[in-house]
């Protein structure tokens, strides 16, 4: 039985392993980095311009679970609300490779790199998704592997 929200959405049957996901771009400004230090990664290169010279950063740089959440609303806005989508199972393999500094633009891509069901539960699919997001000169800033549940259409006897 089909869910009656996620019924007009794409389900595990339709995705395809190697479709390939445009997150869009996002710009990253001083007070969205100031905003979410203070309430969630208050370090001194988050907060604090002349700190953040000093760091090995060189200047104001998002916090990389920002990075992480501003990641996400991508793949939600551009995706995860296109399909039946039950949530998210976790992710592994997260590299921050660069740090995202005061009005860096970023985006990328988002691979499906594996489909497989669930055993234990049959209403559900498994996708996995490899993510490249890189700034506005093209330097990739963060990689990772997230793990999402996907409903099916037809649950297999």
């Amino acid at each position: 039985m089909t869910n009656s929200v996620t019924r007009d959405r794409r389900h595990f049957e339709d995705l395809q392993v190697g479709e390939v996901i445009d997150l869009g771009r996002t710009k990253v400004s001083k007070e969205m980095i100031l905003q979410f230090a203070r309430e969630f990664d208050p370090l001194p290169f988050h907060l604090d311009e002349k700190a953040a010279k000093a760091s090995l950063l060189g200047g104001l740089a998002a916090s990389g679970w920002q990075t992480g959440a501003l990641t996400l609303r991508m793949l939600v806005d551009n995706f995860l609300s296109k399909i039946a989508s039950a949530g998210g199972l976790g992710f592994t393999d997260l590299k921050w490779k660069a740090p995202v500094m005061v009005d860096d633009t970023i985006g990328g891509t988002a691979v499906i790199a594996g489909l497989r069901r669930s055993e234990s539960h049959p209403q559900w699919g498994i996708v996995s998704i490899d993510f490249d997001v890189r700034n506005q000169n093209q330097h990739q800033v963060m990689t990772l592997r997230l793990a999402n549940l996907v409903d099916v259409r037809e649950i297999q006897a």
